[in-house]
This record gives C-alpha cells, structure tokens and sequence, in this order.
C-alpha cells in the first residue's frame, strides 16, 4: 500500500512538473497568442467567424503556447539554473528530462497540426511557418539580441493563418495586423527581458533589453505608438466605427500606465507591465467585437 501511495504521489509529481513546462499555470502566453488571433477571425469573417475555426485557433494558441514553452526550456536548460526566477523550473530541478520536453514539444506540434488540417490547404501551408518559427526562437537569443523580434513573428503567425482560414486568401491589409502584432510583441517581450536583464549579462544570454540599454523604455514607446498607428490604419481603411478607435483609445492608456510602472526599471513593477498586455489584446478585441455586434 505504501509504495502504491508513493508511486501515485511520483505521478502527481510528474503531471504537475508538465503542467509547469507547458506553464499552463501562468496562462499570460497562451493570452498574447490568442488576442491577435482573435482580431484576424472577427475582423475576415466580419464579426461573426465559425464556431469550428474559432475552436481551432483557441486550442491551437494553448497548444502551440505550451509547445513554445517546453522547446524554450529545453533550449535554456543549461542556464536556467542560474537564474533565480528560473532556477525552479521543471528541467534545472531535474522533474523533467530534456528529452520529454522535446516530446512533449513534438507531441503538442503535432495535435497543432491536426488541428489544421480541419481547415483548407492554404493555412496548412502556413501552418509549416508556424512551426517553423516556434521552434527556432528559442536559439535566437545565443545568436542575436533580436529573439524578441523572432517571438513576434511567432505570435503573430496565427493572423495570416486566420485570415486563410476564414477567405482562403491573406489580404494585403492582414499584413497591418501582422506588423502591429510583432512590434506589439517585441514591445512587451522586451518589457519581459527588462526583469532578467542582469542575470542575462551575467550568462551570456542575448535579447532587446540589453540591445536597447539606456533607450530601453524609450524604444518601447516608440514601439507601442507605431502599433497603434498601424491599427488606426487599419480601422480607417476598413472604415471601423468609434468602438474600434474606443478599444485602441483604452489600449494607449494601458501602454501610457506601462511606461509609468517601468520608469524606474525595477523588476517587479517591470513583470507587471509585461502581464498587462494581456488587458491591451482584449480591449481591442473589444473593440472589434462592438464594432461588429453594433454593425
């Protein structure tokens, strides 16, 4: 009964360990992903997209999210032990073995891709972009102090794939939400490496944070504003209502009290800001949605 009891308790164990590579225990990522994913479905199907699509692309932002995360541990196995945010993550305390999390990356890939071929030839096409990008970014940061860039791209992969999905094309005015989307990211994410920027200097790893120095916060508002600039754009040529240009008007405010939180650059106030951008992607989903419900 004893080694019983012990055997479901190293069960339990283990799940949770997954559970925490995946992070499905901190759900911001899996958010990020599936705001912008969101806008491209509503806006190419005009407010009402299909149930089976909108299924598709919410399990599919969980799924390629968790694949993300057990691939960037996996990369980051040697140096995450290390960091003292990361120090007690699944792979550095030994819960999990390098080779299950390429496992676990390759299985939840796969699940993506079947999701997918629920759609047409076109998005599974673009699908091999995706997977492409998920699993490169996490070496970008040995290699260049541009990983953030690479993660943009990644995240923002899901509004071509949206906009295939729903017409079977990607129209030229897709691209806005795409750039907006990656600049959006490489915004946050740099908000994100503005946390670890001393333990990074210290083991050698690379990202905006440190590229950007002492410009930091003022690269990032620079960032922010031309997103926003690239979706007003948007919602002019698609001539959006004033729900539209309300959500972006919401989305300024949050990046306005982003820059306040990280004037002093301390670590704290520097992660919440990070976390905040899940309010951006769902108020201008909001936008969007009223936009269309009032249509």
């Amino acid at each position: 009964m004893q080694s019983q009891a012990q055997q479901s308790l190293s069960l339990k164990e283990k799940l949770s360990a997954y559970v925490q590579l995946m992070r499905m225990d901190k759900p911001i990522g899996t958010y990020l992903v599936l705001w912008p994913a969101l806008w491209a479905l509503w806006i190419a199907a005009e407010g009402i997209p299909d149930l089976k699509l909108l299924f598709i692309f919410t399990l599919g932002a969980f799924l390629t999210r968790s694949a993300g995360c057990a691939i960037n541990d996996f990369a980051d196995r040697k140096v995450d032990g290390h960091v003292k945010r990361t120090a007690q993550r699944p792979i550095p305390s030994g819960r999990v073995t390098p080779k299950e999390a390429v496992l676990l990356f390759s299985g939840m890939m796969l699940l993506a891709f079947v999701l997918v071929l629920f759609t047409n030839w076109q998005t599974v096409l673009l699908s091999f972009g995706a997977v492409a990008l998920t699993a490169v970014y996490p070496f970008m940061k040995r290699y260049t102090h541009l990983p953030q860039v690479v993660l943009g791209a990644a995240f923002a992969w899901a509004v071509p794939m949206a906009f295939s999905a729903v017409t079977g094309t990607v129209p030229w005015y897709a691209w806005l939400i795409y750039a907006a989307t990656l600049l959006w990211t490489v915004a946050y994410d740099t908000l994100y490496a503005m946390v670890d920027r001393d333990d990074d200097l210290k083991i050698g790893v690379k990202s905006t944070a440190i590229l950007f120095g002492d410009a930091d916060k003022l690269i990032v508002a620079i960032l922010q504003l031309i997103t926003l600039a690239l979706l007003i754009g948007l919602g002019l040529h698609l001539q959006l209502s004033v729900w539209f240009f309300a959500g972006l008007t919401g989305a300024a405010a949050l990046f306005i009290r982003q820059q306040y939180q990280v004037r002093h650059r301390e670590r704290d106030p520097c992660f919440r800001a990070f976390l905040n951008n899940h309010y951006v992607g769902l108020i201008i989903f909001a936008g969007i949605f009223a936009h269309y419900l009032s249509a």
